[in-house]
């Protein structure tokens, strides 16, 4: 009795490994051996980069929010806190569009901003140091 193989099957994976490799470089679109671990690493990195892309996009943000209050006069940290202290419940995406496209309503955040963390600072002054 001959031997049985399932081409059509073996033929169907080798396909379609080699169709989700098209466009990568070399061999590993064209041959099936390398195209499978190129397949894999890509898959892997897919992963990762998923999770990482969420830290990666609020790096972006801080960054951003940053580099557009220090010529009002406030660094990040300043900043987020007294926007603790205001209670504005504003996340970095937002403020990062508003930094961005609209710089006036961006000032008046971080006046607000400084005004909660002066107001803050009186408070906690206990008055002994300061006599008057």
């Amino acid at each position: 009795m001959p031997r049985a193989t399932n081409a059509v099957a073996t033929r169907k994976r080798r396909k379609r490994i080699l169709k989700q490799t098209r466009g990568y470089f070399g061999n590993k679109s064209r041959l099936y051996r390398y195209a499978v671990d190129a397949f894999w690493r890509a898959g892997c990195f897919a992963y990762r980069d998923r999770k990482r892309k969420k830290s990666e996009f609020r790096q972006l943000w801080i960054v951003r929010i940053n580099a557009a209050c220090r010529p009002l006069g406030v660094s990040y940290s300043r900043l987020m806190a007294g926007f603790v202290s205001a209670g504005v419940e504003l996340d970095r995406k937002s403020l990062s569009e508003l930094a961005i496209n609209d710089p006036i309503a961006f000032a008046a955040l971080v006046e607000k901003s400084k005004a909660a963390l002066a107001a803050k600072k009186s408070e906690e002054c206990c008055h002994c140091c300061c006599k008057g």
